[in-house]
């Protein structure tokens, strides 16, 4: 049986995306939108079974408001955050917000499904090995929490890393798979992981992240070593 649900994102390709490919699998979807600080209203309008909630940070402040709001005024509505991971902090807050479930941006197809089946029936929707996780990194820290940068690199393989580094010179998909001796539908699906790894939804926003948190000046740090 199809579940009855609201799909929204702050990346309202991924919101459509998603919730296209969830009618596909037979389930009712009753809206998707952009961006997530307008889920309260459709939520509360439309009274859904369950809310996929798309989050590109969920550790920054206010993240969930809208997910407290929801689960005040709609208290049958199962809320699922989609977001970055390792992120304990952010999974954290999307839990004393009132979430059912956590599942991360890059999950396949069924992990969300069977999140939200979860979700619809009371239980808590969270990986076990993301849970533990999150705990093993909240109890034992690897870093500083500032080390923004040293983290997202560890999620890249080094081919995603050069693919990173040549977005941020404002590489073309052509560009980038002539330079790297690949085929363009390679590089445009090494292009799409790297997004998905760091949160983001266009390679604009890949290079800002990358230039804040210092992430290409340790990969070249890296390579020199």
């Amino acid at each position: 049986m199809g579940v009855r649900l609201v799909v929204v994102d702050d990346h309202r390709l991924l919101a459509e995306a998603l919730a296209s490919a969830l009618r596909l699998r037979g389930h009712r979807v009753l809206a998707a939108a952009a961006p997530a600080a307008g889920a309260a209203e459709l939520v509360l309008n439309r009274a859904p079974e369950v809310c996929l909630f798309g989050t590109a940070a969920p550790a920054e402040p206010g993240a969930f408001d809208t997910v407290a709001r929801i689960r005040r005024e709609r208290p049958g509505v199962a809320v699922v955050v989609l977001g970055p991971v390792p992120d304990p902090r952010g999974i954290a807050a999307a839990f004393a917000a009132g979430a059912s479930g956590y599942v991360r941006h890059d999950e396949r197809i069924e992990g969300v499904e069977r999140a939200m089946a979860k979700a619809r029936t009371g239980e808590v929707a969270v990986a076990q090995p993301l849970l533990q996780g999150a705990f093993a990194e909240l109890l034992n820290p690897a870093r500083q929490p500032d080390d923004e940068g040293a983290r997202l690199l560890d999620m890249l393989t080094p081919r995603e890393v050069e693919v990173l580094v040549r977005v941020a010179e404002g590489e073309d998909t052509r560009v980038i798979a002539a330079g790297m001796r690949i085929a363009p539908s390679t590089a445009r699906t090494h292009v799409q992981r790297v997004l998905m790894k760091l949160g983001v939804g266009s390679r604009l926003e890949a290079a800002a992240l990358a230039a804040r948190t210092g992430l290409l000046e340790r990969a070249a740090s890296a390579e020199g070593h």
